[in-house]
Formats: structure tokens, C-alpha cells, sequence
């Protein structure tokens, strides 16, 4: 078979052939009288070969050894594609998604593009102060897509520009907080951690219904992060949690204060007052964490308060009860 009909039946061109024959891969075994190559069957199937090959992306010269070498083994050579495969596929994820960013900010003209790819460059920096001022620049001058701010916000690691892009993601509204709520999800902590801080600087509407299907997350730092922030907003919902938070001293002064904020509505006070008369007499042992919940009592208003407390001051632990007087000297002064 000449090197015409090869090309056609093969899809390997004419030109390629040669640079198979050149290169040695594969010499036509024979030759016409006037001296054109002439393949036979077998060199028809060593092309297929080849072609095989290089479809898993073996270059020329490996394909050579695997076709002629004895002794070769593709184990290592196929585990060294793999890696360099994987390699290629994340450098394209990764311009993909630059791409994708680029075109979701809507760039009026090519000035607008790299300005919004200088800024995904400087989010990515390995500059604390770099990354600082892209997350505030994003807000004030070319729109960075919310989708790199949530990346950013959900791995950054340095306080300060972390409160940054918190701040930038804010001024967007309920604009990232799907992408946030995925994060609630990572298997990482610390990213579950970062999203739900996210989420709390975010205004009340949707965030505030996110932080409140948040009370029920199985990571607890999400939940003592949203029962914080939901006190604040004046969720009721989050009492029995801040009480937890008093009883085990985990931010237990931010949970008593959030405790008090729930209380200033007079249909809670009374609730929140029986929560930690309930757990003083039931379930606590220890009196730092009796003391605790004494101590949670004194700006909750109501006539339950003032009676727990005045029940406290004679309390048969001694440090519980100079609490609540001192608790009650206060209380009456007002």
C-alpha cells in the first residue's frame, strides 16, 4: 500500500508518515520500481500502535521504546503521565476559572479586564498587605466576582485580611451567601469556621435564617459562632445555647452579654432567667460553672432573676453567694 492510501485509511497525513519514517518508528518494509514506500499489513499495525500511544501522551521517542524495547515497562512511565496529566488539568481548571471570574465582573473594555485580573492576582499574593488591599480595593474600584472573595475569605489565614474580604463580602448583600453556606459544609474546620464569621458580618434577612439553620450544625464552633450572632440580631432560638456556652465557659462573657441583649424584651427575660435557674439546680456540679450562671443573671430583668439571686446569696457555696449579693447591692442600686 503506498503512503497516499496509508494517509486516508489511517488519518496519519503524509508528512507525518515521513517524520515516522525519519525518526525510524516506522520504515515501509518495501519499495515500488520507482522507488515509492510501500507498507505492508504489519506496518499498517505498528502505525495504529504508534498512534495509540501517543494518544495517551507518550512522546515520540517513548513510543519507540515501548514498541522495541524488551525490557521496557510502562509502570513508571504511565504513573508519570498521570502526574503530568493531573498537573495540566489543574493549570486549565485554574485559568478556567480566572476566565470565568474575568467574565463574570463585565468588563466594559480590555483596561476594566486588567484591572480585575490584577486584583485576583493580588488576592492570591503571598503578601498579607497586598491581599489586605485588593480585598478593600474590590468594593471601590473594579468589582472582584464574589466567587474568588468566598475563595479568598474561606483560606485566608492572616486576621487582618480576613476581616478585609469579611468586610468586602458584606458589602454585597446576601451576594455570597449560597457559595458561604457550601462552606459550612467543608470537611475542614477551619473553613467551616471562616464561613460561618462570614456569614455573621453579613446584614439581617437571608443570613440571619443561614445562621439560624446553623444552631443545628454538627461542628459546635459553628453553632457558639451563630447562637453569638443571632443573640445580637435578638433570636430567641439561641438561648439554650448561649446558656451551654455560660455552663462550659466557652466565650462565656460574649454568651452572657448576648443572653442580656435576648432579655431587654420582656417576653424573653422571664425565659431566659428560668434557663439558668434550671441549669444551676439541675446538671451543674461544678462551681465555677455555678458561678458562671450566677453571674449570667445579673443584667437578665425580671422578678425570676431577682428571686434566683436572692435564693443564691445564702447558696452553701460561698463564692456563689458573695455573687449574688454583690449581684443584688447592684441590682437595688439601680
Amino acid at each position: 500500500m503506498l503512503i497516499g492510501d496509508v494517509a486516508r485509511r489511517s488519518g496519519v497525513s503524509a508528512r507525518m508518515l515521513r517524520h515516522y519514517d525519519s525518526l525510524g518508528l516506522v520504515r515501509p518494509t518495501g519499495r515500488t520500481g520507482a522507488g515509492y514506500r510501500e507498507y505492508s499489513g504489519e506496518d499498517i499495525r505498528r502505525i495504529f500502535h504508534i498512534e495509540s500511544l501517543r494518544s495517551l501522551g507518550l512522546s515520540l521517542r517513548d513510543v519507540g521504546r515501548a514498541l522495541d524495547d524488551p525490557g521496557f515497562t510502562p509502570s513508571a512511565l504511565v504513573d508519570d503521565l498521570i502526574r503530568r496529566t493531573r498537573e495540566r488539568i489543574a493549570g486549565e481548571t485554574e485559568l478556567l476559572t480566572r476566565l470565568l471570574r474575568i467574565g463574570a465582573a463585565e468588563p466594559a473594555g480590555w483596561e476594566d479586564v486588567l484591572q480585575t485580573v490584577a486584583l485576583l492576582q493580588a488576592l492570591g499574593s503571598k503578601s498579607a498587605g497586598k491581599r489586605q488591599r485588593a480585598a478593600l480595593s474590590s468594593v471601590e474600584e473594579v468589582p472582584v466576582p464574589v466567587e474568588a472573595l468566598v475563595e479568598a475569605a474561606l483560606n485566608e489565614t492572616d486576621p487582618n485580611v480576613a476581616g478585609a474580604l469579611r468586610w468586602a463580602l458584606a458589602q454585597l448583600g446576601d451576594g455570597g451567601l449560597a457559595l458561604l453556606a457550601e462552606g459550612l459544609g467543608s470537611p475542614a474546620a477551619e473553613v467551616r469556621k471562616r464561613a460561618v464569621q462570614s456569614i455573621i458580618e453579613i446584614p439581617d434577612g437571608a443570613a440571619t435564617a443561614l445562621l439560624r439553620d446553623a444552631l443545628a450544625h454538627p461542628d459546635i464552633v459553628v453553632r457558639r459562632y451563630a447562637a453569638l450572632a443571632l443573640g445580637v440580631r435578638g433570636v430567641a432560638e439561641a438561648v439554650p445555647t448561649l446558656i451551654d456556652m455560660v455552663v462550659e465557659g466557652t466565650n462565656d462573657v460574649d454568651a452572657a452579654d448576648a443572653l442580656s441583649a435576648l432579655a431587654s424584651r420582656p417576653a424573653s427575660a422571664d425565659r431566659i432567667a428560668a434557663g439558668l435557674v434550671d441549669r444551676l439546680a439541675h446538671g451543674t456540679v461544678e462551681s465555677s460553672e455555678r458561678r458562671r450562671l450566677t453571674q449570667a443573671l445579673a443584667d437578665i430583668p425580671g422578678l425570676t432573676a431577682s428571686r434566683a439571686l436572692a435564693d443564691l446569696a445564702h447558696d452553701e457555696d460561698r463564692a456563689v453567694a458573695l455573687t449574688a449579693t454583690y449581684i443584688l447591692g447592684i441590682r437595688e442600686a439601680r
